[in-house]
C-alpha cells in the first residue's frame, strides 16, 4: 500500500509522542491508534519511568485501545509508531488483530516485521499490512539526538 497525506499525519502525531519520551530519558519512541481517521489511543515508551521491560509505546497504546474499544480485537484500527516494532510489540499487534501497522523507521537489530525478522513469515493466524519507512529520517533524527545525548554523558 501506498504512504498517504494520513499517514504522514497520524506519524507526526506518533514523532510528538517520541519526543516525550525522549525528554523524560526514555529510548524516544511514540504511537497512535486510529479507528476511522480518529486517533482512539496514543502511547509512548515508559520504560525507564515505569521499571517495566513491558512498557513499550505499542503495548501501552494497545492497552488504551482496547479499553476505549471494549475488546481485545482491535478491528478496524491502525497502528502508527516510530520504529519498527520489536518481537513482543509485533506479538501484541498480532494478537490483538490490528489489521495495518505503519511504522517511520526500521529497525535492523530488533524489528520484527522485516527489520531482524518477520513475525508475518511465521505462517500465524493473523497477519497485520505493514507499511514501513513513513517520515523515517525524522523517526532516525529523534533516535539518533536521544543516544548521541546518552554516549556524551
Amino acid at each position: 500500500m501506498s504512504i498517504t497525506d494520513a499517514d504522514r499525519h497520524f506519524m507526526k502525531e506518533a514523532l510528538a509522542l517520541a519526543w516525550r519520551a525522549h525528554e523524560a530519558g526514555d529510548v524516544p519512541v511514540g504511537c497512535v491508534i486510529v479507528r476511522d481517521g480518529v486517533i482512539i489511543a496514543s502511547g509512548y515508551n515508559r520504560r525507564e519511568a515505569d521499571n517495566n521491560a513491558a512498557a513499550h509505546a505499542e503495548v501501552n497504546a494497545i492497552v488504551r485501545a482496547c479499553a476505549h474499544v471494549g475488546s481485545w480485537r482491535l478491528d478496524g484500527c491502525e497502528l502508527y509508531v516510530t520504529l519498527e516494532p520489536c518481537p513482543m510489540c509485533a506479538g501484541a499487534i498480532i494478537n490483538a488483530r490490528v489489521p495495518r501497522v505503519i511504522y517511520g523507521a526500521p529497525d535492523p537489530k530488533a524489528g520484527a516485521f522485516g527489520g531482524l525478522t518477520d513475525l508475518n513469515a511465521l505462517g500465524l493466524n493473523h497477519k497485520p499490512e505493514v507499511t514501513g519507512g513513513v517520515l523515517a529520517d525524522e523517526c532516525l533524527d529523534v533516535l539518533r539526538g536521544f543516544f548521541k545525548g546518552l554516549r556524551n554523558k
